[in-house]
């Protein structure tokens, strides 16, 4: 399952979660977070006991968006504990991602 994340939810749903989190950075007019966004359902679902996944639309949620730091979307970035363990810039192979998300689940 992906989570809807914004401003006002974002510590409740990343930083304070338990489970490590896959967040996405996107927007709506992003043809590339279109592109990987298949991927990061397929993901949601593959690992749903054991992961988290958010999305945040960086148009609704600008001030999320700027404290990470997001200058290209797509931008993957893995939680654990609330900090930071993995970023991801662009499009990648899911591969890659399910080898990155496994070092850290």
């Amino acid at each position: 399952m992906e989570i809807s994340t914004n401003d006002a939810n974002f510590k409740q749903e990343v930083l304070d979660s338990d489970l490590p989190v896959l967040v996405d950075f996107w927007a709506q007019w992003c043809g590339p977070c279109q592109m990987i966004a298949p991927t990061v359902g397929a993901i949601a679902k593959k690992y749903e006991e054991k992961l988290k996944v958010c999305k945040v639309n960086v148009d609704e949620a600008p001030g999320t968006a700027s404290k990470y730091g997001i200058m290209s979307i797509p931008t993957l970035m893995i939680f654990k504990k609330g900090k930071v363990v993995d970023n991801i810039v662009g499009v990648v192979p899911e591969s890659e991602l399910v080898s990155r998300i496994n070092k850290h689940i």
